[in-house]
């Protein structure tokens, strides 16, 4: 089965959805953040079959996620870190991680506490505007056309949207 390619479609979310947009790449990015970082250690927490693993290693690496680093020789044996743009990734791993917790951790609760290191407490991720530091929610933003937007596949409606929202004043917002 071959897979859509979404990295042409000017939308940051496919974009991002091209690397990370499969539970695997996800929960891959989680266990490296979280200190797992061989592929048996990876492949032993998360039970992926091994070539599901070595497919979704290397797109997070030809992504720029992961890098591989090679801690044996005979046989090859590689560890994965984090670079600079996977580590930007783990706040949007700990916001899926807020929402996961409200929405689907039903009565047992969380599975996973995060505590922020700075001030020692229990703490659940949100988004919040980087000018007056509000919480960004659905009903708090309005959508606007980028300099990078075009119509296109996956944004055809979209762009018409946005340039309507814009010569009328009125754009959608949630």
């Amino acid at each position: 089965m071959t897979r859509t390619d979404f990295t042409g479609i000017a939308c940051s979310i496919a974009r991002s959805a091209a690397i990370v947009g499969d539970p695997w790449a996800l929960l891959i990015v989680r266990d490296v953040a979280l200190g797992l970082h061989r592929f048996d250690e990876l492949q032993r927490d998360l039970g992926a079959a091994t070539n599901v693993l070595t497919q979704r290693l290397e797109r997070l690496v030809e992504g720029g996620l992961l890098r591989r680093e090679r801690y044996s020789q005979r046989p090859d044996r590689y560890e994965y870190h984090l670079t600079d743009k996977g580590r930007d990734l783990v706040p949007i791993l700990l916001a899926l991680t807020a929402w996961g917790d409200r929405w689907e951790a039903g009565d047992a609760g969380p599975p996973l506490i995060v505590r922020h290191r700075t001030c020692g407490n229990d703490t659940q991720a949100t988004v919040t505007c980087r000018s007056c530091g509000d919480e960004l929610t659905a009903e708090q933003v309005d959508y606007l056309p980028g300099p990078g937007g075009r119509t296109g596949r996956g944004t055809s409606l979209i762009s018409t949207l946005l340039a309507h929202g814009e010569e009328s004043g009125e754009i959608s917002h949630g």
